[in-house]
């Protein structure tokens, strides 16, 4: 896996992991069921685009994954239970999430790219790669997945698939603008919530 990819997928990982622990631990799961809620969320996504573009899955064949989603909820339930640390903060979770959706949106445009993927390919192995882990818990969980009722969510994975997509089609995607898009990607994900934009409801 390319390096830029590489690092994507580990902050997506560690990212998501947490939220899915932030998730489970409220909903007062017990010990299996957060690492279950904290494995899907994690890893879900990720799965779902290496099965699509006929790949194996990256956490099947590396244990990299599985050691940083047992890393994150060994780390974060030692924390919670003798620290009493804020792990389950609101602003956490928004950190968490946001750091988690924008880096796979980026590692699914990419793969769709290499992969010779169209625009819509690009930005639906995004979206899934981005939404898919949390689709997954929150299905589990018996909850509204949070693309279907979220401000900007899905939108910005798409925003992000999209500028990627321009940048290949003028040869001009490497490690500075991946970083640029990753930081804008944040920005635009954290303003989104804190100012509460929607797009148009029916």
């Amino acid at each position: 896996m390319p390096q830029e990819l590489l690092i994507a997928e580990i902050i997506g990982i560690v990212a998501f992991a947490l939220s899915g622990l932030f998730v489970a631990t409220r909903q007062k799961l017990d010990l299996l069921g957060i690492f279950i809620i904290s494995f899907l969320t994690a890893l879900g996504g990720g799965v779902t685009r290496d099965i699509i573009i006929q790949k194996t899955p990256y956490s099947f064949s590396h244990f990299l994954p599985v050691g940083l989603v047992l890393g994150v909820v060994v780390i974060g339930l030692a924390l919670r239970l003798h620290q009493k640390s804020t792990i389950e903060s609101h602003f956490l979770f928004i950190i968490s999430d946001t750091l988690g959706l924008v880096s796979f949106a980026i590692t699914g445009a990419l793969l769709g790219i290499a992969n010779d993927f169209h625009i819509i390919g690009v930005l639906l192995l995004s979206l899934v790669t981005a939404v898919g882990g949390g689709v997954l818990r929150d299905m589990l969980l018996n909850e509204v997945p949070l693309i279907l009722k979220s401000d900007f969510y899905g939108s910005v994975a798409l925003l992000v698939a999209t500028i990627l997509y321009l940048l290949h089609l003028i040869e001009a995607v490497n490690t500075i603008t991946i970083f640029a898009v990753f930081g804008c990607g944040i920005a635009l994900r954290l303003i989104a919530h804190y100012k509460k934009w929607h797009l148009p409801k029916l």
